[in-house]
């Protein structure tokens, strides 16, 4: 433990406590929740497993200096006084991204940017005659300048690209959902792969990958290609192999139904080709099915769970009466199942003609949202058994 060092995993507003839940389960100590973010600690290997295996965090910074800031000069001689060839060769490169929540300055994050990049290329150029390159796209370094009232943080990004990115979605439709969302949707409904599994608007497949790594307990970005912190001097490859290897062989299946519906043709295909990207085709079925022409075909416990159209996302030419087919046909085709849907639309909402047990305050991109639950019932009419491949579309 005298090796650990604090840590800040940033997210999506609405989804901190589940990821604070996540690094608790993962062995971090100190957790702490803030407003889209989780600060924890934990050591090298610890900062290696939280970006293979978090679900719900976007990024993981390292902070490595926090000092008081009341104008650009400020900070551009505080910037100056960091001994930056502990992480950064002169022959390297870097980018600096930047966040700016301050009265102190009425500048924007991107003018930050800019001044924080020519006081670590100038504290290089003084030194060394020469400095390190700007690179957007692959940096060797990801510095992020976090200014909060008059303190600035100075953080390495360890992440690189938001985690966001799996790696396994090369075809999308119209407003795909995060996949950072998906997963935190499927965590939020507690569904953990002990029952039957639904997407009925599947799309391009995200809520149905996200909820099958759950299942089968895949680490989120097994499917990553790189992590910044491989670019860092530091760099323990032996301990990242490991860490992986240990983390691979906790992976199980799951004994219950997974599978998705979609009424688009096209929408199928791409949650197939997802899925076959992700290397769950054996445990997730997707079906040509509209849902309003469905019925329940499984048997026992399920939990539904889907993002449907709403104004903002995809124009329907009768929303109303689209949120009514859902409750109309939740209500006569699917007992026994517990139900989640986000939607921007509260108007909408009501039209659905169910009583909500849950309703959690979202955010999907700019839009607030709510993630609703509806408690499906065996009731005296039992569900009939249908055949998915010869339902009508």
């Amino acid at each position: 433990m005298e090796n650990d060092f604090k840590m800040v995993a940033v997210t999506m507003f609405g989804l901190e406590e589940v990821l604070a839940k996540e690094l608790k389960d993962l062995g971090a100590r100190d957790v702490l929740v803030g407003i889209r973010n989780v600060s924890f600690k934990g050591d090298k290997g610890f900062m290696y497993k939280a970006n293979i295996s978090l679900r719900t965090a976007i990024r993981i910074l390292k902070p490595i200096r926090r000092f008081r800031v009341r104008n650009e000069d400020d900070l551009y001689n505080s910037l100056q006084k960091i001994n930056w060839e502990r992480f950064l060769d002169v022959d390297g490169t870097f980018a600096i991204g930047s966040v700016v929540n301050s009265s102190f300055f009425t500048t924007n994050s991107h003018y930050i940017s800019l001044k924080s990049k020519d006081a670590i290329a100038d504290y290089y150029r003084h030194k060394y005659s020469k400095r390190p390159n700007i690179d957007l796209k692959y940096p060797a370094l990801k510095i992020h300048i976090h200014i909060k009232d008059d303190f600035c943080t100075v953080s390495l990004d360890s992440s690189g690209e938001s985690l966001h990115k799996r790696g396994y979605r090369s075809s999308t439709n119209i407003a795909p959902i995060n996949e950072v969302l998906a997963a935190g949707l499927v965590l939020l409904s507690g569904y953990t792969g002990e029952q039957n599994f639904i997407d009925p608007m599947c799309g391009s497949g995200t809520i149905l990958i996200e909820a099958t790594m759950i299942a089968c307990r895949i680490p989120a970005n097994i499917n990553r290609k790189h992590f910044a912190f491989e670019n860092w001097p530091d760099f323990d490859e032996d301990l990242f192999f490991v860490i992986q290897d240990a983390l691979l062989k906790k992976i199980s299946s799951s004994h219950f139904k997974i599978m998705g519906f979609d009424k688009a043709p096209s929408a199928v295909q791409k949650a197939k080709e997802n899925i076959e990207n992700a290397n769950l085709s054996e445990f997730v079925g997707v079906h040509h099915i509209n849902f309003f022409n469905s019925r329940k075909e499984v048997f026992g416990a399920t939990t539904m769970l889907f993002n449907p159209p709403y104004g903002e996302r995809l124009e329907l030419a009768d929303l109303e009466g689209f949120y009514k087919n859902i409750g109309d046909t939740l209500k006569n085709g699917y007992p026994d199942s517990t139900v989640w849907f986000i939607t921007s639309d509260l108007q909408a909402l009501k039209h659905v003609g169910l009583r909500t047990s849950k309703r959690i305050p979202m955010k999907n991109g700019d839009l607030d949202c709510r993630f609703v639950r509806y408690d499906m019932y065996e009731g005296s009419r039992k569900a009939k058994k249908t055949e998915w491949g010869t339902t009508e579309v």
